[in-house]
């Protein structure tokens, strides 16, 4: 049975669904494996958005401080990605993500992967049009919730 690399396994992942593969093996010197116990934090609203996380196992909770309540703004696991703060200054957490599970994810540091977008301008935009993507689905996520709340 042949292991996967990286990059391989990457391609696997529905964000990176579609990007060349050359483009894979760049940004997988940007990751490596971390885990969070339940209850757990990844990332903290207002905090220095220094990374993303693709989720292997479990199951994180994307959360946002409403008055004297927490809202869950959505859920996501496997496969899915948490955070697009550090792609726009100030690179900075604009909810909280919190593990309902014990998570193993691949973290991406994200001073490495904005400098190989800077680098090659070509990268930046193929992820530029994944992260425009991932955004237009939290947004979408929010206004359910917003929906919700005041029906």
């Amino acid at each position: 049975m042949k292991t996967m690399t990286l990059a391989e396994s990457l391609a696997t992942v529905p964000f990176f669904e579609g990007m060349p593969q050359k483009y894979l093996d760049f940004i997988s010197g940007c990751a490596h494996n971390v885990s969070f116990k339940k209850s757990e934090f990844l990332l903290f609203e207002g905090k220095s958005a220094d990374a993303f996380y693709v989720i292997r196992h479990g199951q994180v909770a994307l959360e946002v401080e409403a008055g004297n309540k927490t809202a869950v703004i959505q859920t996501v696991g496997e496969g899915q990605v948490v955070g697009w703060s550090w792609l726009v200054p100030p690179y900075t957490w604009h909810y909280d993500a919190r593990a309902v599970t014990p998570v193993s994810a691949l973290s991406f540091n994200a001073v490495c992967v904005r400098q190989k977008c800077e680098d090659d301008p070509a990268f930046g935009y193929e992820m530029f049009q994944h992260l425009t993507q991932l955004i237009v689905q939290r947004l979408m996520a929010t206004r359910i919730q917003l929906i919700d709340v005041y029906q």
